[in-house]
């Protein structure tokens, strides 16, 4: 009993850290900075390559460098809904038509509002993507094989 409960506290204290506030601002302020650089070699560090798929994690790099340039308007991570924890524990079919899951469990939905402005006049956007944590820091989820 004793030992259920010090690991108890100890999934507790690991989930409390995952989440604090000073972590998700260093993850939200590094995503910018990069964004707005249209740095893809920092925006691609975020994702978590560890037993990810690799040409979905190809797939996820060229999206978010399509996307990096446009000015941000909003940028925050968000608490899961039910029905985002569903969709996120969701087997879906990859590149290859083989089944794949997240690599991670989503702990945070990481939302950005864009706008972009040329000669042709101005767009704005929105975009959302799961968020996981391991190795004590916040990583862009990414699908890999389902096992």
């Amino acid at each position: 009993m004793k030992a259920l409960i010090v690991a108890s506290l100890g999934l507790a204290s690991s989930i409390a850290f995952a989440l604090s506030p000073a972590m998700e601002k260093q993850f939200l302020d590094t995503y910018k900075k990069a964004y707005n650089a249209n740095d893809s070699k920092t925006l691609g560090s975020l994702l978590y390559a560890k037993g990810a798929d690799p040409q979905a994690l190809e797939f996820y790099k060229m999206m978010m460098s399509a996307e990096a340039g446009s000015k941000i308007e909003s940028i925050e991570l968000v608490d899961l809904t039910a029905e985002d924890k569903k969709k996120a524990a969701e087997t879906m079919k990859g590149p290859g038509g083989g089944n794949m899951k997240l690599t991670l469990p989503a702990v945070k939905k990481l939302v950005i509002k864009t706008t972009s402005k040329d000669g042709n006049g101005s767009s704005s956007g929105s975009s959302s993507t799961f968020v996981g944590e391991a190795d004590g820091k916040l990583w862009i989820d990414t699908p890999g094989p389902a096992k």
